[in-house]
């Protein structure tokens, strides 16, 4: 049995957590969710109530519809990926291998529900989850912001901010934050890296992406794991390290 009363969340001890664990349903409306992520996962920083937390999560996914599931998956990811441990330092893989290995099956299992046929968004989410899951470095809490089209990062060499942009209005780095709502005066256009020869995580996320129907998810992968000048210092750097070392 756990001892909520030894655990601490974001707010103090945990003795809440059950009862909000007990009682949350499947709809993503549920305040209780709310309730659970800011004790949890409160501004990206974990507890020792939040691993705790895992096995019910897992619990109430395995429970559940593929879609319905999806609130517990997502919360359970974030628990897993975040590197703002605020209590004594673990490793979730250590403490929870089997929990973890179960979210991983659930996850899988989500991404065939046929109801993200025509949702990207979820899609993408779900995906990011897997990784998370696999113990995959920073692409569990960032992949996600593929669905925005536009990833903020500093440059390596100068420092300054750009804006990674992929989408239905081009493919560009800018420095003009509101880009989204008129054409900005300097852009450079982006370096996808070439499908052809790519390495490491992009050739095994495009191929997924093709294959579960998600060609519009695929098409941005290239840009988001390629290359992107500065439009401050014209310096050319790797998006996906820059992404990462900014996280």
């Amino acid at each position: 049995m756990t001892d909520w009363s030894q655990l601490h969340h974001a707010y103090g001890t945990a003795e809440d957590i059950p009862g909000l664990l007990d009682a949350v349903g499947p709809d993503p409306r549920d305040p209780r969710w709310d309730a659970l992520a800011s004790r949890l996962y409160h501004q990206g920083g974990v507890y020792s109530a939040s691993y705790a937390a895992l096995p019910k999560l897992a619990e109430k996914a395995r429970q559940w519809s593929l879609t319905e599931r999806r609130m517990p998956l997502y919360l359970a990811s974030q628990i897993v990926a975040s590197r703002d441990i605020r209590d004594e330092v673990v490793d979730p893989f250590v403490i929870h291998p089997a929990v973890i290995a179960e979210l991983l099956v659930l996850t899988e299992q989500a991404l065939g529900d046929p109801a993200l046929g025509d949702d990207s968004l979820n899609y993408v989410q779900l995906l990011s989850t897997l990784l998370s899951f696999e113990g995959v470095e920073g692409w569990g809490e960032h992949l996600d912001q593929v669905n925005g089209e536009e990833y903020e990062v500093p440059c390596p060499a100068c420092f300054s901010e750009n804006f990674i942009v992929f989408g239905e209005g081009g493919h560009y780095s800018t420095a003009d934050e509101m880009y989204f709502k008129r054409t900005p005066v300097h852009t450079i256009p982006l370096q996808p890296q070439d499908m052809a020869t790519a390495e490491g995580l992009l050739p095994r996320l495009h191929a997924r992406a093709l294959s579960d129907g998600h060609p519009e998810v695929a098409a941005k992968l290239p840009y988001v794991f390629g290359h992107a000048h500065c439009v401050h210092c014209g310096d050319l750097f790797s998006v996906p390290e820059a992404i990462l070392a900014r996280w």
